[in-house]
């Protein structure tokens, strides 16, 4: 007997609901994350009955899912209560840039786009080999710091410090972006950083934008290059730390921009 497909899906995170909208199979989305900001047309369509670490269970129920979505041990009391509520959940724990695209299969899977799952995962693994290819022909590599956040000082997670390395980039916190959880990613003292001498700074501070000036007064950071030489960035954080298809696509993409210029250009600031 054949399984039946999820039509009820409720994603907690944005990237279900992007991967899902990729695989056109939208219509299965019945309530989405409210920090959801690809595709945009989602915000239109999908009820926002979740943020991130909270949920509102009622909403949810309301909605009658199938299935529930959602991404990081975060978010582990909220599927707790769904779970004892009888509902589905699907909660994965991805990391890696490879995990990004196996999930990006499982979910397809799920819901009967494995082709079209093969076909997406197809797509953003050439974006991976085009950025390689595109580093390989660079002379040096840049030391790039990577915050994720700024009071407490947080470094880039795994996939963003190996997105680093697939554009060029030498992560300066690539020992600290083994550990999952952000706790052991807090960098206590400034001169951790310092020391590291990056030549790249790239800020990506969820919620609130990067502020270059800020940084750069920091105490003892006029010693560092990429201070002294203006080469201080933002990008977005829907398109770098949400583990789906942004990263692989437009987020390793800015980052391939901007260490494709440090080499190029020394010394000029990007308008990101």
């Amino acid at each position: 007997m054949q399984a039946s497909l999820p039509r009820r899906i409720v994603c907690l995170t944005e990237e279900p609901t992007e991967i899902l909208y990729r695989l056109g199979e939208q219509d299965r989305i019945v309530g989405i994350s409210g920090f959801t900001v690809r595709p945009p047309q989602a915000r239109k369509e999908k009820p926002k009955v979740a943020a991130f670490t909270t949920a509102k269970l009622d909403k949810i129920l309301e909605l009658e899912p199938d299935l529930v979505v959602g991404f990081s041990d975060l978010q582990a009391d909220i599927a707790a209560g769904l779970i004892r509520e009888g509902v589905q959940v699907l909660i994965t724990n991805q990391r890696r840039v490879d995990e990004i695209l196996d999930n990006i299969l499982l979910l397809g899977n799920m819901v009967g786009a494995g082709e079209k799952a093969q076909a997406l995962v197809a797509e953003l693994s050439g974006n991976i080999e085009q950025a390689r290819e595109q580093a390989a022909a660079l002379s040096r590599r840049p030391r790039v710091y990577f915050e994720e956040w700024d009071e407490p000082r947080i470094s880039g997670i795994r996939w963003v410090s190996e997105l680093i390395a697939i554009a060029g980039g030498e992560d300066v916190c690539a020992d600290r972006a083994q550990h999952p959880d952000a706790k052991r990613r807090i960098i206590a003292d400034d001169r951790e950083v310092i020391e590291h001498q990056p030549e790249i700074i790239i800020g990506s501070w969820c919620g609130k934008k990067f502020q270059p000036t800020t940084v750069a007064e920091r105490p003892g950071w006029d010693r560092i290059p990429a201070v002294r030489d203006n080469q201080l960035y933002e990008i977005k954080s829907p398109l770098i730390l949400q583990p789906g298809p942004a990263a692989l696509s437009d987020g390793l993409a800015e980052l391939s921009r901007i260490i494709q210029r440090w080499a190029g250009e020394p010394g000029r600031v990007a308008n990101l």
